[in-house]
Parts: C-alpha cells; structure tokens; sequence
C-alpha cells in the first residue's frame, strides 16, 4: 500500500457502508438484545454477558474490560490491528480500495468497488431496455409506463450469458457484487479476466434495489422466458442482505418531504410499481424473505404506521401471523401495525389496476388491527364457549402479549384477553418485563444512568448530544445555530459541531461522528455519552431533544439580552439595539419554540 494519510472523506464513507453487527458478528456470537446485540465479552472472561453493540449509534461497549467504539476501534481491539490496517480491512470487505493523501493536496477520490459496479450495470441494463423492444412490450402489457419505469430505474439484461461480462473491462469488483458468476477453476489463475465468468441474470427485466441513501446494492430480475425461477434476486453480498433491505423504501421517502403516513409492505416488485404507478407511493417490497425485526426496524425509522398486506388465504394467513410475531416487540409507543388481506385470486398489482386507487386506499384503511388479528387467530383455535376453551386462549395468547413492551397496547389488549376469558387481568400479567429477557438485570445494573435535565451547567449540552446520538436526524430541526453558538454554556461548540456534522452528513451514524472527531478531546466524552442506552422510544427521544434545545435557545436569547442590557449601562444603545433587546426580553417571557 503506498504511503500518505487515508482522506477523512474516505474513512467517512466507508463507516456508512460498514454494519458494526456484521464486523462484529464474523468474530463474536450475538444475541438480539431489544434495540442493541448482546455477547459474552471478547476481552474477558465472564459468565453473564456485559458486550454490548448498537446497530443505530454503530457503536459497541464491553461494561467488564471498558472497551469501546465503533467497527475501526473494534478490530485494533479485538484483531490487534493498527488504525490504519484496521480501516484496510474493513475496506477490502466493502469492496473499496484504499486512497491516499499525496504531495500536499488531495489526489482524486475514486471509490472503485461493488458500488461502482451496480451503478454501471443499473446504467447498462437501462441502455439495454431501450434496445430491446420485447421487454418494453412486457412493461406495457403490465401497465407500467416510462415515468414509472423512470423512477424505479428499470432496465433490461439481455439474453446472453457475456454481455454486462463484457462491459466490464476488470470483472472483479461485478463478481464480489454478485452481478458475474465465477466459473470453475476461474480464480487468479484465470487472470481474473472476463473470460472467467458469467452474467447471472439473462434475458430478465431488471428492478434495482436500493438502500436508503439511494445506491444501488442489488437487482431483481424477472424472467422473460419459461425459466423456472420467475424472479431472481441478487445473492447475499457485503452491500447486500435481503433480511436488512427492501425494495422501493427509498423511492417512497423520496415521494413525499413530510413523514409517510404509513408504509404498505407488499410481496412482489410489481405489486410496488403498479400501486406507486396509481399515486400510492409509500410502498415497500420484501425480498423473497419473510419479514425479520431489521426490516421492521427499518420500517419505523420512516413511518409510524406499518400495513401488511397479504393474500386472504391459508398461506398468507400463514405469512401474516409470522409477520406479528416479529412485530410485536417493535410496537410500542405511538407505532401501529395492522393487516389488509386481498380478495381471493388478487395481488395488490390486479386489485389496484381492478378497482383504482381510492378504492384501493380505502381497504388500507379498513385493515385489521394487530389486537384484533391477534386475539382474532388464536379464538379460532379454541371453544370460547366453554372453561377450557378459555383455558386454551389464555395459554396461547399470554406469550404473545408477553412479547410487547410494558405500555397502553399491552395493557389494553390484558384487559380484553381478561374480558374474554373472564380471568381477572392480574392471571395474565407478563411474567416478566419484556425487556428482561432481552437485557439481563445483572448486565444493566453495570449501565450508567442517564443524567437528569437541570438549568445551568453543563447537563442541558451532555443530554441534547445524547440524545442526538440516538436520532442524528433530529440535528436538521435545529436551526439559528449562530444563536445557539452565543450561549453562555460549556460545551456548546461541541453541540453546535455535532448538528453541523449531522446536518451536512446526512444519514450518519454517531460512529462516524466518533471517528470525526478521533484523536481529541471531545472523542472521549463522546464515547461516554455513547456507552449510556437510552431507555426511550423516538416520540420520546424527540420531545426531550426538542425540550433541552428550546432551554438552550432561551439560554443564548439570554446571554445576548444581558450583553445588551450591560452595553447600556457604559453607552446609549442605538434603536435597532433597543428593537432587539426589547424583542429578546419578550420572547423570554413568552419561550419561543426552537426556530
């Protein structure tokens, strides 16, 4: 590797393609532990688990030995790595190479990896749509126009077994994104030359699926022939996991600047074109995989409601069921998941083109609760009508309630198994808190306690960048930063750092934050508020922030008040000055929201 520093722009990016689990989980055994995963510690021996890591903050805390960081700090820990061998690794996993400071200035950034080559073949298989009358044909036999197709970047693979093979000139970096086939006995023996492979998706419409920020990490191909496999999915990959990523999220918050209502998660990719085709945007496809808790994870970072929408028969009833078995620990607070079952012999592509989009909004709306689909289900099974029948429902439902966390919901739906069973609800309280078989006591005993909001001080600054760690979105409802700058409270230029780096960056993560700021000394205390788990849902999350930043404002209004009130007391103000203070002391008195 030649010399010179690593760019901090390249370090930045390849922390935003890196998952912290994924590093992590290569080398230690992880178990969900609510938001975050739980391990026994890799650096010492200990028979409860006290490692922790946070996929949102991409951040890891071991309680027993004191280590920390993100995935860079993770393997100088854990493989003994230097800095710099450390971010070598984690590139060759991302696909990238490494690029170097050189003479003083900046030499060009080239991030030439898997990346690179799914935005090249998205561009050739578009290329190719349009060259190729029969898939065009296809598209309009399904309804689908060219500013669908436009948005959702459809193209076409021909029906060759080289073609994308020889649009690349170094095949490398398509093979590692699962684009091209590896022959047999094709390694470095071969010369790594496009003669030692093979295009995986021939003569198929190809759907590009995106991740958040809009890259394409893989495609979805539907066959134009009689080829057995009707659709093909790219294959596992480090850019790729079908149990993490869905189809058409992006294209869904890009419909729209406000929050989505909701989002619809359907089967298939057409299900999500026709539905975006008739103006119901806010649809999103899983990937030939049942839906995991990431995904759900994933769902409510963009919506608060999530409807699934399943086949009304035995098999999607089926589909469903397991669908709210991985939602019920993600329902909490203000979230809502409820159920829409199709008509028999419809997808949600026939049943829209069918019935139009309003009809088709309307069955959103009358979708059926996850209470009553719940409880609903299990009645089905048993005789209500009877002391054992009741028995039987009691039994069935109490693991599933046991499931949700400790809230309005879980309370609620206690009260009518309660009703009926007629059991009183103290028989069906949860055996213990839902957390606890997530979090064990003994290893959250160890977790500091999150600092109470106080005037004055510090504290206000330490609690906004806490919980701006947990939701680095937040940083873009935060203006008048020049104001907030003039606060007389220590600390607040690391604050006012933070929302900038957040505000510029958007999609950051607090470990890249960490690795921003590496070497000084806000690092350390960002690594302390990082070790502290907030115990909040994001309602939650954002009223506080919204709350301890509204303090700050009033603090730097203030501190400009008092400079002007002391300025009069050596010299005549002018009349803007006395405009403004007369202004400052009556948003004091009135406590502005945060601008």
């Amino acid at each position: 590797m030649a010399g010179g520093r690593i760019p901090q722009s390249f370090i930045h990016d390849l922390l935003a393609r890196t998952d912290i689990v994924e590093v992590i989980s290569s080398r230690v055994e992880l178990k969900r532990a609510g938001r975050e995963y739980k391990a026994l510690s890799p650096f010492s021996n200990e028979k409860s688990p006290s490692f922790y890591v946070s996929p949102t903050k991409q951040f890891f805390h071991c309680f027993s030995s004191g280590k920390h960081g993100n995935a860079v700090g993770f393997l100088m820990e854990y493989d003994r790595l230097t800095f710099v061998e450390a971010v070598e690794e984690l590139a060759k996993r991302a696909g990238l190479e490494v690029p170097r400071e050189g003479g003083g200035a900046f030499e060009r950034l080239v991030l030439d990896g898997p990346l690179d080559a799914m935005a090249a073949a998205e561009r050739f298989f578009r290329e190719q749509l349009r060259k190729y009358p029969p898939a065009v044909d296809y598209l309009k036999q399904r309804g689908v126009s060219g500013d669908t197709a436009k948005v959702f970047g459809i193209g076409y693979a021909p029906e060759s077994w080289d073609a994308l093979t020889r649009f690349f000139t170094d095949p490398q970096h398509a093979i590692e994104a699962g684009l091209l086939i590896q022959k047999d006995g094709g390694g470095p023996a071969s010369g790594g030359s496009a003669r030692s492979c093979y295009d995986r998706f021939r003569n198929r419409v190809m759907f590009p699926i995106r991740d958040t920020r809009g890259r394409v990490i893989a495609f979805g191909g539907r066959t134009l022939a009689n080829d057995p496999a009707k659709y093909l999915n790219s294959p596992e990959t480090p850019l790729f996991h079908k149990g993490r990523n869905l189809f058409g999220l992006y294209e869904a918050k890009q419909s729209t600047k406000a929050e989505l209502p909701h989002l619809l998660v359907v089967e298939g990719y057409m299900d999500v074109v026709m539905l975006a085709q008739h103006g119901i945007r806010e649809v999103v496809a899983t990937l030939g995989t049942a839906t995991t808790r990431d995904h759900l994870a994933l769902l409510y970072k963009s919506t608060r409601k999530v409807v699934f929408c399943f086949d009304g028969d035995r098999a999607g009833r089926s589909a469903a069921w397991r669908a709210l078995e991985q939602a019920l620990p993600e329902v909490h607070g203000d979230r809502e998941c409820v159920f829409m079952f199709l008509p028999d012999g419809h997808d949600p592509d026939t049943l829209v083109q069918e019935i139009g989009a309003e009809a088709f909004r309307e069955r959103i709306g009358q979708a059926q609760t996850l209470s009553a689909f719940l409880l609903g289900e299990l009645s089905k099974q048993t005789n209500l009508g009877t002391l054992d029948g009741r028995a039987k429902l009691a039994s069935l439902a109490k693991p599933h309630l046991d499931k949700l966390r400790p809230g309005p919901l879980q309370t609620l739906m206690i009260d009518e198994l309660a009703r009926l069973t007629r059991l009183r609800r103290e028989d069906l309280q949860p055996t213990a808190p839902a957390a606890a078989e997530e979090a064990p006591v003994s290893a959250a005993a160890k977790r500091p306690a999150p600092p109470r909001i106080e005037p004055g001080g510090t504290r206000p600054v330490r609690r906004a960048l806490q919980l701006l760690l947990e939701r680095p979105d937040m940083a873009d409802s935060v203006g008048e930063l020049e104001l907030l700058a003039s606060a007389d409270v220590h600390g607040i230029p690391a604050l006012i750092e933070a929302l900038d780096f957040f505000h510029e960056n958007h999609g950051a993560n607090a470990g890249q934050l960490l690795e921003y700021w590496r070497g000084t000394s806000k690092a350390a205390a960002l690594e302390q508020l990082m070790r502290q788990e907030l115990q909040l849902d994001d309602a939650a999350i954002e009223r506080e922030f919204g709350d301890v930043m509204r303090h700050l404002r009033q603090r730097a209004l203030k501190t400009r008040r008092d400079h002007l009130l002391a300025e009069a007391q050596i010299r005549d103000l002018s009349a803007q000055e006395l405009s403004e203070a007369a202004e400052l002391t009556r948003q004091l008195s009135t406590r502005g929201p945060v601008q």
